[in-house]
């Protein structure tokens, strides 16, 4: 593993979908995955030479929400702490962004098994149930 490089708004979709297919398996359209890079609030990527190995986006209204989503890193890199930079920088730009003196909803969808993870930033579990859809488009 060579020195890792961190590049801001250059994911791409075709990317995207490589990374999301080392963890979760068959990734989504090429279509689909276009429009969401090009609506993304922040986009990190982590590169150690020319090889992606992990992602991590951001939505949100940049004045009372953010959502983090699709933190990734390929299997082989887990456990090296890139999972940690790429929530700080995306924990930096909330902190850049925001406005100053308020507070701001952050939130994220973690697998029990991350949620360890996600506690030692502050991150806690709330009340609320998480509801899905898959909404087939005609």
């Amino acid at each position: 593993m060579s020195e890792l490089v961190l590049k801001y708004n250059e994911l791409t979709a075709q990317q995207f979908i490589e990374l999301w297919e080392t963890v979760w398996g068959d990734g989504p359209s090429l279509e689909q995955t276009e429009l969401a890079m090009k609506h993304t609030l922040f986009r990190i990527s982590v590169w150690d030479g020319d090889k992606i190995v992990a992602m991590a986006r951001m939505n949100g209204d940049m004045g009372l929400d953010y959502y983090i989503k699709d933190v990734v890193v390929r299997p082989e890199y887990q456990h090296k702490g890139i999972g940690r930079m790429m929530i700080n920088e995306l924990l930096k730009f909330i902190n850049d962004n925001g406005v100053k003196g308020t507070e701001i909803f952050v939130e994220l969808c973690a697998f029990p098994d991350k949620i360890p993870f996600y506690e030692k930033f502050g991150f806690e579990a709330n009340e609320a149930q998480r509801l899905k859809i898959f909404h087939h488009v005609d």
